[in-house]
């Protein structure tokens, strides 16, 4: 049976001798994002020949068409530092300059990759194989090639723009008095800072809005305390049957549907314009999957039946030459990365920490490792830190740079980092999965 861990096993774990990022910084002019990114060298390195692959590399699309869908994609979560950098370089790349009026002003082809757009970006199982008939048939016809590339960027931007979001950028890169310098994204505090500020901040949460959005700093696991758990999950051979294995995974289903994500700060803030021109049907937004008592929960995607090393990998190469190579190095990159090390603490085998964080995104979208327990994600992810990782996914806009100060406070900044590169990278495989399998049903 197909295993994330079978997936990846070969390529081992990644350690701290990958590379040095003050030589990668010397070599390369990166933008304050990447200097984030920065903190995993050797990940960088893949992301970087990814995207330069996918938006400048010989391939289907025109190169303006590839930065007018980098823009319409992270327009769906407001990501305005995303925006801005990719209408500069639509022009750059000869674009036309009214086509940044917005969707009304470009050719009838590119505007009719707007349902994707939306539907990848929010609820990715509603993407059906007659979506991708529409694109491929009539006047201004898109050939399947074509439909690949623009999947493969529109789940790239995406998940780039929970990234953004997650790290609590936006906010670092509008404030001109604070800059980026050195890679470090928010400057270091110590633990008991970290606590004052999750009190105050989210105490204010709950009197403002009448209801409980996280609950208290005593709830969040201690790094000993994960470390003890993870441990003992190890030592335990006790297999479970088929039946309690599917039973957990409903559970698990169930409680991310009922967490609420993280409450924005002001919800009356209209989409800007800037955005707004961007974004067709505004008002389409994640729903959860699964509701306790919800009819018509849509069928869950189970990876024994369709999975990214068995069939999306080999499809995507088909379509879009080498682009599998690029995605699946990335993907197995963020699962492996370690570096045996978690807040000061060394020799620490993490694996469990990250396969149930990868394992509960995907979840959030309908998704289903057979062979995993996912009792394991319980145990293993606090509240606060379900909520955060909800709220990246799902509504990335609503994080602050507060959020990401606010869980996960014992950990390094590049570990939390890390975390939120966990995050891009489940969230862009689920939604190439949910397209890549209505496109093979398309085919047959």
């Amino acid at each position: 049976m197909y295993s994330m861990v079978d997936c990846y096993n070969d390529m081992g774990q990644l350690g701290p001798e990958y590379g040095s990022k003050n030589s990668l910084m010397d070599n390369a002019e990166l933008d304050h994002v990447t200097k984030v990114i920065a903190y995993h060298p050797r990940y960088l390195e893949h992301f970087l020949s990814t995207q330069n692959f996918v938006m400048h590399s010989d391939g289907p699309l025109p190169f303006e068409y590839r930065c007018y869908i980098a823009i319409m994609a992270a327009a769906r979560h407001k990501c305005t530092y995303l925006v801005n950098m990719y209408e500069k370089e639509f022009l750059n790349q000869g674009g036309e300059r009214s086509w940044l009026n917005g969707l009304d002003c470009i050719p009838a082809k590119l505007r009719a990759i707007c349902d994707i757009n939306k539907i990848l970006a929010h609820r990715p199982w509603l993407l059906n194989k007659e979506h991708i008939e529409r694109l491929t048939k009539g006047q201004n016809s898109w050939s399947l090639s074509e439909v690949v590339h623009a999947i493969v960027l529109l789940a790239h931007f995406h998940s780039l723009s929970s990234f953004v979001f997650s790290c609590g950028l936006t906010q670092e890169l509008d404030v001109s008095s604070q800059r980026i310098e050195n890679n470090n994204a928010v400057p270091q505090k110590t633990e008991t800072e970290h606590r004052h500020l999750y009190n105050h901040h989210h105490h204010h949460l709950i009197h403002q809005n009448g209801q409980e959005a996280i609950k208290p700093p005593q709830s969040e696991v201690t790094v000993d305390a994960l470390m003890q758990r993870m441990k003992k999950l190890s030592e335990n051979n006790t297999e479970c049957t088929e039946t309690e294995l599917s039973n957990r995974f409903k559970n698990v289903e169930l409680q991310a549907a009922e967490l609420p994500a993280v409450v924005p700060r002001d919800p009356s803030l209209e989409l800007p314009q800037q955005i707004g021109r961007y974004v067709d049907d505004p008002n389409f937004t994640y729903q959860d999957f699964a509701k306790r008592g919800a009819e018509n929960i849509p069928q869950t995607f189970r990876i024994q039946d369709y999975s990214w090393d068995d069939h999306g990998f080999s499809l995507i190469n088909r379509l879009y030459n080498d682009v599998g190579f690029y995605l699946d190095d990335k993907f197995r990159l963020a699962y492996n990365l370690t570096y045996y090390t978690i807040a000061g603490r060394t020799n620490v085998d993490t694996s469990k920490f990250r396969r149930a964080i990868w394992n509960y995104i995907q979840c959030m979208y309908g998704i289903r490792y057979d062979d995993y327990d996912y009792g394991e994600v319980n145990q293993l992810l606090d509240r606060a830190l379900k909520m955060f990782i909800k709220t990246a996914c799902c509504f990335p806009e609503r994080i602050t740079k507060t959020d990401y100060d606010s869980v996960l406070v014992e950990l390094q900044h590049s570990e939390k980092v890390h975390v939120n590169l966990m995050i891009m990278e489940a969230r862009n495989q689920a939604e190439l999965l949910y397209a890549l399998r209505e496109i093979m049903r398309y085919m047959t």
